[in-house]
């Protein structure tokens, strides 16, 4: 009883405080918005889940849990490779595919942001001029701000909002930074990684990483007379991707070429994420996935809980600077250094009980 009481206040003062935001609407407002799939509402939402403020997340919390059961039809597409691939280009053309098929689908665009200044460019919305003003699309971007993998930290919620509006294709792109793509691939179905031919050994170094994650590997910009080099390219791939070791789904990765700009090749890439989506409902390897992605994604949010509280106790507020002047000056080792933090942390817990 106690329970739900402290449960409507809670929900109660959440509501005062929307209502005393001009920027944003009441939970019902929202929920109730979304369903419908107005964008409005949808970008709205976003905005909530990509909040520092504890308040705000509270809100987004509430909002995400009631539209929790409208969420899961989706198919979730992650889309990188490196920088000059042409991700925007390849996504406004793959997108504009897909709605002239009648098939509502959301771009969570994730947008470089400077170590430096914080900053971020947030272009992809003038980057997708046709694809922004489709009624049957969803154009998000959205600074990285750090994190790994260079995806916005509420990713995950923002493509649960887009799943609840209606939206059956949601495409996550990334800004290609590397190794760190392993968070995209715990988030997503379909992992499709864009290549450039001609840019140095297709199959050394830090590529080899990210194509073993792959299920699909596209050749982009295979037009005019990179059209015989592209193919060459994705020959290469193909040979290379057999090569690794058999994966667990049974799914054989796919390699091939498009063009972006001739909107030539996506057809193909849409046929082979369907055919994919197919294998692993067959083999009840979709489902499985998606159960992992759900554990993966709580283990985060522990994880990221946790460290926000370890830096939060006031005893290691006090100490930080000096225990990491020690070690940095050498009078302490970073393992020592690192107890003494954990141990002012649980005095601090034991203390407050």
């Amino acid at each position: 009883m106690e329970s739900s009481k402290s449960d409507a206040a809670k929900s109660q003062a959440v509501e005062r405080f929307l209502k005393s935001q001009n920027n944003f609407l009441t939970v019902k407002e929202l929920v109730a918005g979304i369903e419908k799939g107005d964008p409005h509402f949808l970008a709205k939402a976003i905005t909530l889940v990509e909040s520092n403020l504890d308040r705000h997340k509270e809100i987004a919390t509430q909002v995400i849990h009631q539209i929790l059961p409208l969420t899961g039809k989706s198919i979730r597409i992650g889309i990188t490779g490196v920088p000059g691939v042409g991700k925007s280009t390849f996504i406004e053309s793959f997108g504009k595919m897909l709605t002239n098929q009648g098939i509502k689908t959301a771009v969570l665009a994730v947008d470089p942001s400077s170590n430096v200044t914080k900053g971020s460019i947030l272009g992809d919305k003038t980057r997708m001029n046709l694809l922004s003003v489709d009624p049957l699309a969803f154009v998000r971007p959205s600074p990285a701000s750090g994190s790994l993998g260079g995806v916005a930290n509420a990713t995950r919620e923002s493509i649960l909002l887009c799943e609840a509006a209606g939206f059956e294709v949601v495409l996550v792109e990334t800004v290609g930074v590397g190794q760190s793509e392993y968070l995209v691939k715990e988030m997503v179905d379909f992992f499709l990684l864009l290549m450039l031919s001609g840019a140095g050994d297709e199959i050394q170094g830090i590529k080899r990483g990210i194509m073993e994650m792959a299920d699909a590997l596209f050749v982009n910009k295979a037009d005019g007379d990179n059209k015989l080099m592209s193919r060459k390219a994705a020959q290469a791939y193909r040979n290379a991707l057999h090569l690794f070791p058999a994966r667990e789904d049974n799914w054989t990765p796919i390699a091939g070429t498009c063009s972006a700009i001739e909107n030539t090749g996506m057809d193909k890439v849409w046929h082979t994420i369907q055919s994919f989506k197919q294998h692993q409902s067959d083999n009840k390897w979709f489902e499985k996935r998606r159960k992992q992605q759900a554990k993966t994604w709580l283990l985060d949010q522990l994880e990221s809980s946790l460290k926000t509280c370890f830096y939060e106790q006031q005893e290691v507020k006090e100490n930080l600077d000096s225990i990491t002047d020690q070690v940095i000056n050498g009078e302490k080792t970073p393992y020592a250094g690192s107890q003494e933090l954990m141990s002012l942390y649980l005095s601090g817990i034991k203390s407050k009980d």
